[in-house]
């Protein structure tokens, strides 16, 4: 159960302090009965994860918040492996804004079967440039951080645990649906403002994963949007929309 856990990740040292970066031991001391004590970090004297006793709500809260504390609680002290359900969602919800992009531009309204089944496949290029251009950011980021911060990934460990981070600081994404539902004059303003939002918490993950300061992941994304705005120019030089 919990104690099993707890124990295992404590072997491995994969508990974090969420003030300090520090690692810990445990992040509470069980005394039966249901009765637990949260740690308190030796480096800064502070509680090693106050999260562990708030409701999701608030976590998820503060997350949006790009509060640093919450980012460590999620990637270090917790075991969520939803990265790659949520990666795969995100690009289903950016491939849809595209293809209903590229629906309303086109004036033919033939229902014929091939025109229809023409606009399927329309989806299904759009998912395969989004997934393109997706790992093209990211590929930009992996070799600018392993460019200026070699030390930072040594391991195959530590290159997972990033890519983790920058999978999950990417729900800002799934915004894109209601954005386009309920759409209004100001849905551009709106898209731009989950861009932003979206690099925003990425950053931030960069900065909590390899406990860096704020320019260096700014650099990495800055030069992920170079990337991928560089395959974009080539999927518009051969003609395609994106």
């Amino acid at each position: 159960g919990r104690g099993v856990l707890s124990r295992v990740m404590a072997e491995l040292g994969a508990y974090r302090c969420i003030e300090c970066n520090r690692e810990a031991a445990e992040l509470y001391r069980d005394y039966q009965r249901g009765v637990l004590r949260i740690s308190i970090c030796k480096s800064c004297q502070k509680p090693v994860d106050k999260y562990i006793e708030y409701d999701p709500v608030i976590i998820l809260i503060n997350a949006i918040l790009c509060k640093a504390q919450a980012y460590r609680h999620i990637l270090f002290n917790t075991k969520i492996n939803i990265h790659g359900k949520l990666c795969i969602f995100c690009l289903l919800c950016e491939a849809y804004l595209r293809w209903l992009q590229l629906q309303d531009s086109s004036q033919n309204t033939d229902p014929d079967d091939l025109i229809r089944y023409a606009r399927e496949w329309d989806f299904y290029r759009m998912f395969g440039i989004a997934s393109l251009e997706q790992t093209s950011f990211l590929v930009g980021i992996f070799i600018t951080l392993w460019w200026m911060r070699p030390e930072m990934l040594k391991t195959k460990s530590d290159f997972i645990l990033l890519l983790k981070a920058l999978l999950l600081s990417s729900y800002g994404k799934l915004l894109l649906i209601p954005a386009v539902i309920w759409e209004h004059d100001y849905t551009p303003l709106c898209l731009a403002f989950i861009k932003g939002f979206v690099l925003i918490s990425n950053s931030q993950a960069i900065r909590v994963t390899l406990n860096l300061n704020r320019m260096v992941p700014w650099l990495a994304i800055f030069f992920g949007l170079i990337l991928e705005n560089c395959v974009v120019c080539l999927f518009q030089k051969m003609g395609w929309d994106v």
